[in-house]
């Protein structure tokens, strides 16, 4: 399954299946010379360990404040602990991104209860958003807080320890249950601000729906990730941090890396699993180990990528 292939309704589910990876607790990723391989589960001091020293940022994504459905009553509550998880590690990484839907409803009052929590890390934050933080009538109030200096509809580049992030906007004018769309505009963007990049430059992607097609029938994937994924095919190092479909799931192919982020606010199920996807209600004493965070860490001198993924509890 390449990135040429979003949109084909004929992907079976066994298909997608196959091209995927799934990962559960501390399954440590490495990149050596642009050619990924996962080290297996170990537990979270063997992978802080593994991963040390270099670049360490954290992704979240998917806080949902606001939702308080019976597949988790206190979302809030779950970021909270996300952060304190965050607060307890024995290093401090350099930032954070968040991968969208920082709301459930963009609410004023959700993004003050989102910004509350997330800024008790004192880290430097990098959002993109989700659908979720879109749906306010005037849709103002994410690029109030988060959309300066951006462009378009909130797309921007930055560089950190050698390596370029890129954040992308995949949730404007999305359709219920439709695909994720970059649009003319942002890909045209994309080429120039990629253009004169060293091809050994480490490159990081983040969008909130997955720009590789994971499940189309639910809308996970991007109509036009295809086009957006083109432009780094000559780059050795490619990473993609998605978030949206709640759960975590890894793909290789070519150069590039994709990997999408368990969810604070509440799991859902795996692609075909269910009639549709959404909240997915799990027995309370389970919530916390399918509720977590992803920490990235790159060895410049190796070009080296690991992610650890861990859940609030287990």
């Amino acid at each position: 399954m390449s990135g040429q292939d979003h949109g084909d309704d004929g992907v079976s589910r066994r298909k997608v299946l196959e091209c995927m990876t799934w990962a559960g607790t501390g399954v440590l990723w490495t990149v050596t010379g642009g050619v990924p391989r996962s080290l297996g589960i170990i537990d979270s001091a063997e992978a802080a360990t593994a991963a040390a020293p270099g670049m360490t940022f954290l992704q979240i994504s998917d806080s949902h404040v606001g939702f308080d459905k019976p597949a988790n009553p206190n979302a809030l509550g779950t970021l909270e602990e996300a952060v304190g998880k965050i607060n307890a590690m024995p290093a401090k990484p350099s930032f954070m991104i968040h991968t969208g839907d920082i709301t459930h409803l963009s609410k004023a009052a959700e993004f003050d209860n989102a910004e509350r929590i997330i800024s008790q890390t004192k880290l430097d934050v990098h959002y993109v958003p989700g659908e979720h933080d879109f749906i306010d009538e005037e849709v103002k109030l994410y690029r109030e807080r988060y959309g300066r200096g951006t462009k378009g509809h909130g797309w921007y580049s930055f560089d950190a320890g050698g390596v370029h992030f890129v954040g992308l906007v995949n949730v404007v004018d999305l359709n219920a249950g439709g695909l994720g769309n970059l649009g003319a505009e942002q890909l045209a963007w994309l080429e120039d601000d990629l253009r004169g990049k060293s091809k050994s430059t480490p490159i990081v992607l983040f969008a909130h729906i997955p720009l590789w097609t994971v499940y189309p029938q639910w809308g996970w994937g991007t109509e036009d990730g295809g086009r957006a994924l083109e432009y780094v095919k000559g780059f050795g190092s490619v990473t993609v941090l998605n978030g949206h479909i709640h759960q975590v799931m890894q793909k290789v192919e070519g150069n590039i890396t994709f990997h999408t982020a368990r969810s604070t606010a509440f799991p859902q199920p795996a692609p075909g699993a269910a009639p549709s996807p959404g909240p997915m209600k799990v027995e309370d004493t389970k919530l916390r180990s399918m509720l977590g965070v992803a920490s990235i860490n790159f060895k410049q001198n190796e070009q080296r990528l690991a992610i650890i993924d861990t859940p609030l509890q287990g």
